[in-house]
């Protein structure tokens, strides 16, 4: 490929990046706020929460962009950018699947840990900011990691209203030198790539969050764990 068909290429990493990182923060955001709503006291709390996941989970990602790119304008008059409408889209529909994973991660936490809160004369949200929250924090990254690689393959979707991203990009290559297999085997390395630091890096994040409540393990532990069969022989007589 030419150097400018290159750059071409990078413009559409940048904003596939950019995409995943506002619509993962909107996520976050969401999936927190509803989360933490599905556990609430409020049996309306609780409801209004459990309609915004049951929607949003059982709705297109894909047409929701449409709706909001396409549909919104014709009701309110304005329109938003294809950034905005791929990030408000895909945060608020993968918010919907994180906020199951906050809800299930709280729910998880031992009872005698809720218990300790109420005889120390906690008010609710000081229970759940200072014992249940960083308990089920570390619970949370595994399942927040998948989603967040299901999100970065899902940013491929703006590219049908047009948005500039890797997909995009990516396929105006293509028609330029009508070469699909290289060029798909270059876009298909570069998405795994990314979703290979991201797993790194929310590896890293789970065992920071682990040894801040004393779950990581020791360096004593890793070790006989990679070596089951010194620990068998040890104990043979």
């Amino acid at each position: 490929m030419t150097s400018g068909l290159w750059e071409l290429v990078a413009e559409g990493v940048w904003t596939t990046v950019q995409l995943l990182v506002f619509s993962a923060l909107l996520g976050a955001a969401v999936s927190f706020v509803v989360g933490t709503a599905r556990t609430h006291q409020s049996r309306i709390v609780r409801l209004l929460a459990g309609l915004y996941t049951t929607v949003f989970r059982g709705t297109s990602a894909l047409i929701m962009i449409f709706w909001i790119y396409f549909v919104l304008p014709l009701a309110f008059g304005w329109q938003l950018v294809p950034m905005w409408a791929g990030t408000l889209a895909l945060g608020l529909t993968y918010g919907a699947y994180g906020a199951e994973i906050v809800r299930g991660a709280i729910a998880a936490v031992d009872p005698a840990q809720r218990e300790g809160g109420i005889a120390l004369s906690f008010t609710p949200w000081q229970r759940m900011r200072l014992i249940l929250l960083p308990q089920a924090l570390p619970e949370m990254i595994p399942p927040f990691s998948n989603l967040l690689v299901e999100l970065l393959k899902g940013t491929a979707l703006v590219s049908l209203m047009g948005m500039g991203d890797l997909a995009f990009s990516g396929n105006l290559v293509r028609l330029a030198l009508q070469e699909s297999a290289e060029i798909y085997t270059y876009v298909l390395l570069i998405y795994f790539v990314l979703a290979f630091l991201l797993t790194r890096l929310m590896r890293g994040l789970e065992k920071k969050l682990k040894a801040g409540v004393g779950k990581a393990p020791t360096p004593k532990t890793e070790a006989a764990l990679k070596r089951p069969e010194a620990t068998n022989a040890g104990g043979a007589v």
